[in-house]
């Protein structure tokens, strides 16, 4: 392999410097609004750490069943926009055009699917956490620890890894610093954070945040694409965005010819058509309609027609991140082809660390080019306060996670002040193995953070919502049948899981000496084939041993929803941590940390919620608001498809 310098570009040879360097860093005004922006952040967490502890964990939790449409909109889509999606979509979109945006776009069917077939039967089940719903519909006790270890195998490799690169490479860029540097200040200053409150001040400041970081995002991209033309201009010059530097006898420094087309080839295609909009849909029901975070926010509408129109809602802020996010990260190729669209090695490893490719850095060097002083500082603030409070979440759910669904398991006799140890001592165990991944992440899907979240994701969440699917509309799926469908499933996953970590990527130029499953099988066709393996054990194991007696499952599934009959709970007095787990999980809703001794009245069986009466009026709005948005769904996909 051999690199060669194209003539005509107005560049001599290799790209030695990485773009942070190159006279760009951050003016006083920046750092002042940063400076600023945080101080605020820590005032807002502290006045609401100490409201917290008179009101927040009954208070927000419980008073959080009156909650209006809007804001559950609103939460819904600032959940899932974090700094790592503006890292990973911009960056995908840069490598390989619009169709990243199907990712977004096909929430809004998803969210449908949870508004209309999943929370009601949710509120009929009368529960406040997803294990507790499966708990409640299957019996025993493996399913839900299982639930609990997958959780944490998640958010290892998909949210809190991700999460400190994404924020890391944007100090990387802006400030010029190594990249582990900027990753051990990320966590010293998230830990700070978390001391003064900041756990707390998620609920205060997560609206602010996202009005911000979403005003901030559409500010750039009328800037961005007022320096390329408009939507004309960069469809040109995305399409000639060859870098300098190019390796010789191959055409990956070539934008894809098909960058503007969200339906791809089938077989060749990045990302082919039928895995987009059949094999995404798979992973997209398990983040949007079983993850606990997700729903929560949906289960806290004061009444069914106020969590549809959340989910509408919800729905319409999904469409705009193709706008606001991949465009920009193209546009920022077609303005910096050389660092952002790099193909050599040795010229990638010098721009951003990673020799596989830069696309990563996209919209972290738009933020740095383009935006006015004090925005770039706003920006940059608004993209670190975000990722850190979603990662002190995370690591408060997981450590809670790990302490009460599992170590306690272990040692039932263990004192409060042991498990605080252990849940302390565990945080630091996570970080520590994070940090350890962040090298195969930069390595992995061609240094896309995206493509490598969603690959992850098709690797283990498929057999999970197999199991909702079967729990909610097959009333004869038994726990056997779940469990098992639950355990293949995993291996498979792992299997593929492994062999994807274990033969990297090949650089521009390189043979590809993959075995065939990983090489040839896209991660989407993968999610697609492992659902229905799990669905096809679930069905032959459920059909070989003894049903659920249907005294147990009334109002557990979609057809027994309005059921008045008297369920006989196959939770018995046996499964205290029943009493545990909501407790925890409003604790990991809210995003707050606190003593197991929350009010016990966090169950809805005989809430008013339980019901699911609607005003016909309100019931025809979200209907009609619903077809409205699926409609505008179908138009955009066919407009650019």
């Amino acid at each position: 392999m051999s690199a060669s310098v194209t003539t005509g570009s107005g560049s001599s040879g290799f790209t030695t410097a990485p773009p942070s360097r190159t006279g760009l860093s951050l003016e006083a005004a920046d750092i002042a609004v940063v400076v600023i922006y945080f101080v605020f952040v820590m005032v807002v967490g502290i006045w609401s750490s100490v409201r917290a502890n008179r009101s927040t964990v009954g208070g927000y939790f419980l008073a959080g069943r009156s909650m209006t449409w809007w804001p559950i909109g609103a939460s819904l889509m600032s959940s899932n926009v974090g700094s790592g999606l503006f890292i990973g979509l911009a960056g995908t979109g840069a490598a390989g055009g619009i169709a990243v945006g199907g990712f977004e776009w096909n929430a809004a069917w998803v969210l449908v699917a949870l508004g209309w077939l999943f929370i009601p039967v949710y509120i009929s089940a009368g529960v406040v956490t997803m294990p507790e719903y499966l708990a409640k519909r299957f019996g025993g006790q493996r399913i839900r620890i299982y639930m609990s270890v997958l959780s944490l195998i998640l958010y290892i490799f998909t949210k809190i890894s991700t999460d400190i690169f994404s924020g890391a490479l944007f100090i990387q860029v802006s400030l010029g610093w190594d990249l582990y540097l900027s990753t051990g200040i990320l966590l010293l200053v998230t830990a700070a954070y978390t001391v003064a409150g900041g756990l707390a001040a998620v609920i205060y400041t997560d609206a602010l945040q996202t009005l911000i970081m979403v005003g901030g995002a559409f500010a750039l991209m009328f800037i961005a694409f007022s320096k390329v033309g408009w939507y004309e201009g960069l469809v040109i010059r995305y399409m000639s965005s060859v870098p300098s530097v190019t390796v010789t006898n191959t055409t990956c420094h070539l934008p894809p010819s098909d960058a503007f087309h969200m339906f791809r080839d089938p077989i060749s295609g990045d990302l082919p058509w039928p895995g987009l909009v059949f094999g995404l849909t798979v992973l997209a029901t398990w983040c949007w309609c079983t993850d606990q975070v997700i729903v929560q926010r949906s289960l806290s509408a004061k009444s069914l027609s106020h969590a549809k129109a959340g989910s509408v809602l919800g729905g319409y802020l999904k469409l705009l991140p193709m706008f606001f996010i991949v465009l920009p990260g193209m546009i920022s190729r077609a303005l910096f082809p050389d660092e952002v669209g790099c193909v050599d090695p040795d010229v990638c490893q010098s721009v951003c660390g990673a020799s596989v490719g830069c696309s990563n850095i996209a919209y972290p060097k738009l933020v740095m080019e383009l935006m006015p002083v004090g925005l770039r500082g706003l920006m940059l603030a608004v993209m670190l306060a975000a990722l850190m409070s979603s990662l002190t979440s995370i690591f408060n759910s997981s450590s809670t996670l790990f302490t009460l669904d599992l170590y306690h398991r272990i040692r039932p006799k263990a004192s409060e002040r042991e498990l605080m140890i252990v849940g302390r001592v565990f945080i630091l165990i996570l970080v520590c193995v994070s940090l350890l991944w962040i090298p195969v992440i930069q390595t992995a899907n061609s240094g896309q953070l995206f493509d490598y979240i969603q690959s992850v994701t098709s690797f283990l969440a498929p057999p999970v919502t197999a199991v909702f699917l079967m729990a909610i509309f097959w009333s004869r799926a038994n726990e056997q049948g779940a469990f098992w469908g639950l355990m293949s499933g995993l291996v498979m996953g792992m299997i593929r899981m492994v062999l994807e970590f274990s033969y990297a990527a090949p650089s521009c130029g390189q043979p590809d000496v993959r075995p065939a499953v990983v090489a040839d099988v896209h991660y989407l066709y993968f999610a697609l084939i492992l659902l229905a393996l799990t669905c096809l054990i679930i069905v032959v194991v459920s059909l070989v041993t003894a049903p659920i007696p249907k005294e147990h499952l009334y109002r557990l599934t979609w057809w027994s929803r309005y059921s008045q009959e008297p369920r006989i709970d196959l939770t018995g007095p046996g499964m205290t941590s029943d009493r545990v787990n909501p407790d925890h999980t409003a604790l990991w809703v809210c995003g707050l940390t606190g003593s197991a001794t929350a009010p016990a009245a966090l169950t809805t069986e005989n809430c008013e919620l339980n019901s699911l009466h609607e005003e016909p009026l309100w019931r025809q709005v979200c209907n009609i608001n619903a077809l409205l948005l699926l409609a505008v769904n179908v138009f955009l996909w066919g407009y650019f498809a």
